[in-house]
Order: structure tokens, then sequence, then C-alpha cells
């Protein structure tokens, strides 16, 4: 039985949870267009196997970096992405202890919709503070999901690396944590991600890749898949380097060859470019919003850009100089 342990927060009891869910429903139901595309969303999501051990993940999946919320407004809000994320046939989600009570919303949400076992739980260690007692921080972002295991544990932004590694493969070998990772959004930090892949035996690496960003293409990329490494991508939309790519996008049209593989939108473009990197196991874009995670979700679907088709859209990104 998994339990969660919310006494030192400040988020909202039961009843107040379930009153902002009553709230909130107007505001999250699907409109009657979404359930007019529901045949073209009804096919399987596209996966990709974790090379560790074959298990297949959907290519897209969730990250939680604006789930710090108490509102119980806000968190139903949020609730009703995870719900429709699950009735859509994705399953990660991504969180970390840096993420304010990310952690805690999430655990509150799984709890709420039974769901712990229906996810790919990811999280990460803190960024911040000493690492003295490695095993006691663990322990803490256990007790923040609620949870007695974890799918994916990594090294957040290679802090603490080596003196973290071993209490992660610990839990690795008692199966807490079913796989190991680290990560970065930053490109001075490749370095230390390479040589953690050369020095540990990772699971995952996540790190920045977008088609404005595509850095992580020169090594990181091509090391993982050689030494059989998944890969999460975070900042598929942009970040701190490029910032938001949708945003600058605006009203832009889509260049009409877009639809050669199946993408209606630029979300869907931008995914599809990140997913069809044969390395890439699951990019995790942000979202509140069920609309968005919807149109997100519709880039698992249907057929990816091939390499030539993935040059050309490089070109193109290449020639709008936003």
């Amino acid at each position: 039985m998994r339990t969660i342990y919310l006494e030192a927060t400040n988020l909202p009891t039961r009843r107040d949870f379930l009153r902002g869910c009553a709230a909130a429903v107007a505001a999250t139901a699907i409109p009657a267009s979404a359930l007019a595309d529901e045949g073209r969303a009804a096919g399987a999501l596209l996966t990709r196997p974790i090379p560790s051990t074959g298990e297949r993940l959907p290519v897209i999946g969730l990250g939680t970096n604006a789930y710090s919320v108490t509102d119980p407004t806000e968190i139903a809000k949020r609730q009703a992405v995870v719900a429709r994320l699950l009735d859509l046939g994705a399953t990660v989600i991504d969180t970390a202890r840096a993420y304010g009570a990310s952690e805690l919303v999430i655990g509150r949400i799984l709890q709420e919709l039974k769901a712990r076992e229906r996810v790919f739980l990811a999280t990460k260690t803190p960024i911040q503070g000493e690492l003295a007692d490695p095993a006691q921080i663990v322990a803490e972002t256990f007790q923040r999901l609620g949870t007695t295991t974890v799918d994916l544990l990594q090294i957040h932004n290679m802090h603490g690396t080596d003196e973290l590694m071993p209490t992660l493969r610990k839990l690795k070998d008692e199966r807490r944590v079913r796989y190991i990772g680290a990560t970065t959004s930053r490109d001075e930090q490749y370095p230390a991600l390479l040589a953690a892949m050369r020095s540990h035996p990772l699971d995952f690496v996540q790190v920045d890749y977008s088609i404005a960003n595509r850095n992580a293409a020169a090594e990181v990329l091509p090391a993982a898949a050689d030494r059989r490494v998944a890969v999460l991508v975070n900042l598929p939309f942009g970040g701190r380097r490029d910032g938001n790519l949708l945003r600058k996008l605006g009203e832009r049209p889509l260049p009409p060859w877009a639809t050669e593989f199946g993408a209606d939108s630029w979300a869907e473009f931008l995914l599809k470019y990140v997913v069809s990197h044969p390395a890439v196991t699951c990019a995790i874009p942000g979202t509140t919003s069920v609309a968005n995670l919807e149109t997100n979700l519709r880039a698992a679907r249907g057929p990816l850009p091939d390499a030539a088709m993935r040059r050309r859209m490089e070109e193109y990104w290449d020639s709008l100089a936003i």
C-alpha cells in the first residue's frame, strides 16, 4: 500500500482538493471538437524500447516543472492532464525535487486516480545542498511521492553523481528503483554526462534537444546509442538557450509538406522532429492544458520523418532565422 505524506506541506486537504476538482470540471472537459478527432487519436502510440531491458515506452510523455501548486482548482487542472495522458495511452511522467511541490502534487494525483501502477514515474535527486546522507535524501523523495518504488531515479544536473550513485545502484539492486540515470539541460554539462555514461551503468540519460538546439546530437545522442542508454528529451519546445519556440513561431503557417509526416500543428512538427532521432526514447514536454497535451500526443501517432525529411526540416528551420 502506498501512503501520501503531506503533513509538512501547504497542499489542500482531500475535501478542499475534491471541491477544486468539481470547480475545474468545466475548464478541463474535453470539447466536442476534440471528441470529433478521437478517431484519429485512437491508434496506439508509437513506442521505443529501453535498451537495457527492451521494455517499451510511448515516445511522448509529460514534464511537470509547472506542477508546484497548492490551489485546489489548479491541482485539479493538472489531475485532468494526467488522467487524459493515461486515457490516451501515454505513461511517462517526469518530476524532480527541484520543482517545488511537484513531487507532492504528482503523488496526490496518482493516489486520487489510483494510477500509480499505470505510470512510468521518473524523478530526480536534489540539485542544491549537501549530499552527506544520500540514503536520507532518497528516502525523502519516496516519501514526497508517496510510493515505495520509482521507475526511474536520475541524478539531476550532474549534482553529486559520484556521491549518490552507490545509493542509486543499491536501490536498483533492492528493486525499489527499476532504472537509474543522469540529467542535464545545459551544454556545459555535456562532458560530465558523457563521463557518467562511461563510468556508471546508467539506463537513462536526460538531455535538452530541439530543432533549434541540436547540440546534443553531436556527441551525447550518439554516445547513448553506442552504450545502449535510453534518452529522455527535455525542452523539446526550446528553453533558456533559445526561448519558447512555439511563442516565436506565432501564427506562422506550417510548410505544406509537414502533412507528409502527419504534422498538423507546430507542436507536432517540433515533437516529431525530436522523437524521430533514432537515439531518442521519449520526449517530455511540459503542459498544464488538456488541449495541449492532446496535441502533443498526436505527435506520437502516425509516420515520423525519415533522415531525408529531418534534413529538410532543419534546413527550413534555419532559413526562418527566428
